[in-house]
């Protein structure tokens, strides 16, 4: 069988733990979906695939209004990669191309502009500012669906840098006009986004595939909580994780929910499932990259049917997978933040939170400050470690955003005098996403790659620290 053959079984089985990995588009209703899609199976010779949603619109296609196939989680391939073209769809996620174009994305990623867009056009079928335009119009049909902000202000808080150029797209993508798609909405959306106003908060739902032991990632969370930054609350099952973010516009607080929802049965071979979250902005314009940095730290776009095999496999492993099928990675919200908080642990960094911290205009509950920023700590604890790695992430010697490069960023902290190779790993796996890290002395055996940051996490959570 091709590779195509192969996907179009899955789209035939609707099989959800493909979605977001590919998009199929069928030509004789010129409509794009995701594999899992409910609608009657289309005829192989009328399929077209795509790597991405972004190439699907170019092609001239339209959303599916029944499956929403831009609301897939991520493909789990941009989280595992560490070539150009896995970085720079990280970095696109993050927001970059939207505030700093094509150009500052190629300057991140070392390469020119030209060279990028030769790249990713050549394997994902659409260049970086067709789906940096892709992942605006999603954002602005969250918005449309779920708030009552006006549609002008909708279309710049999206990214868009016109009106025109957001209505286009609208109509363009899901061949509705902004104003019908939020008409458009479900009853239950409607009763939703009367309430969701910018003071309320957006409510989302963020989408992963496959099973999701959440369980084992609010307990990392709890256990870590920062003072002041973070906060748990509810009993085991029920819990609910709020954070303040510092994003590139303004600030931000999130309130994520422990118990997940769960897809309908029978639309999918295997349904995934969500987490419920609202979000707080000063600056709508802030939700993509607030999104995208909430999936990073809830590892929402992990392939666990992947990893679970790969690691079931092992005898040792094989029972812990079975108890906790779906584990996942959690990584950060702010890797600047989690290496800071990686050296100096929880209790000196709600000192720092407390002494340096940016504080919020209106407090929420024990929420108070954004974490304090690295040329903030850089000036006030100029001396130690702590002084010296803030200062090289001030200064750009040490990169962690979305885009670095996970060996160069080794290399450059494995240099800062005082920095330990444990604290740098527990960096890369965290703050990073690296899937495949084994701290120094940690026997980890080479059948556990490319999943050996899971595999610890297995071992942590059955009480066998490594």
């Amino acid at each position: 069988m091709t590779d195509e053959d192969t996907r179009y079984e899955a789209v035939r089985s609707r099989d959800a733990r493909f979605d977001g990995e590919f998009f199929f588009a069928v030509e004789t209703t010129g409509i794009y979906c995701r594999p899992s899609c409910p609608a009657v199976t289309p005829k192989r010779c009328n399929v077209r695939f795509f790597a991405t949603a972004a190439a699907a619109q170019g092609s001239g296609f339209r959303a599916c209004r029944r499956c929403r196939p831009d609301a897939a989680p991520g493909s789990a391939e941009w989280n595992v990669r560490a070539d150009v073209v896995g970085r720079a769809m990280r970095l696109i996620g993050d927001g970059v191309v939207d505030r700093e174009g094509v150009a500052g994305l190629a300057v991140r990623l070392g390469y020119s502009a030209r060279q990028v867009q030769r790249q990713l056009t050549a394997e994902l079928g659409a260049g970086p500012v067709a789906l940096a335009r892709a992942q605006r119009a999603h954002t602005a049909r969250v918005l449309l669906r779920t708030t009552d902000l006006p549609v002008t202000e909708i279309a710049f808080a999206s990214g868009f840098a016109s009106v025109r150029q957001f209505n286009d797209t609208i109509r363009a993508v899901y061949a509705l006009t902004p104003s019908a798609l939020r008409s458009a909405a479900p009853r239950g959306g409607r009763t939703v986004r009367r309430a969701a106003t910018p003071t309320a908060g957006i409510p989302l739902r963020l989408a992963h595939r496959g099973p999701y032991h959440a369980g084992a990632v609010f307990d990392l969370l709890q256990r870590e909580a920062v003072t002041g930054v973070e906060e748990v609350s509810g009993a085991p099952g029920d819990r609910t994780y709020r954070r303040t973010l510092r994003l590139p516009y303004g600030t931000g607080i999130v309130a994520v929910d422990e118990r997940p929802g769960a897809a309908k049965e029978g639309l999918a071979a295997h349904p995934g499932g969500w987490l419920d979250a609202r979000l707080h902005l000063t600056d709508p314009r802030d939700l993509t990259t607030a999104v995208q940095r909430l999936r990073r730290l809830f590892d929402l776009d992990a392939d666990p049917y992947a990893v679970d095999e790969r690691l079931g496999a092992d005898p040792r492993l094989a029972p812990l997978v079975a108890v906790r099928p779906g584990l996942r990675s959690p990584g950060a919200a702010d890797p600047e933040e989690l290496a800071v908080r990686a050296l100096v642990g929880p209790a000196r960094a709600a000192r720092l939170v407390c002494a340096y911290g940016k504080a919020l205009d209106a407090p929420c509950g024990t929420l108070s400050h954004v974490f304090p920023e690295p040329a903030v700590l850089a000036e006030a604890e100029p001396h130690g470690t702590l002084g010296t790695l803030a200062a090289a992430l001030a200064d750009g010697t040490v990169r962690l955003d979305a885009g670095a490069d996970r060996d160069d960023a080794q290399q450059a902290l494995l240099t800062l005098p005082g920095l330990d190779a444990a604290t740098v790993a527990l960096i890369r796996a965290r703050g990073l996403g690296d899937p495949d890290v084994a701290p120094p002395n940690v026997k980890a055996p080479d059948s556990w790659r490319p999943w050996r940051t899971y595999a610890l996490h297995h071992l942590r959570a059955a009480g066998e620290t490594p």
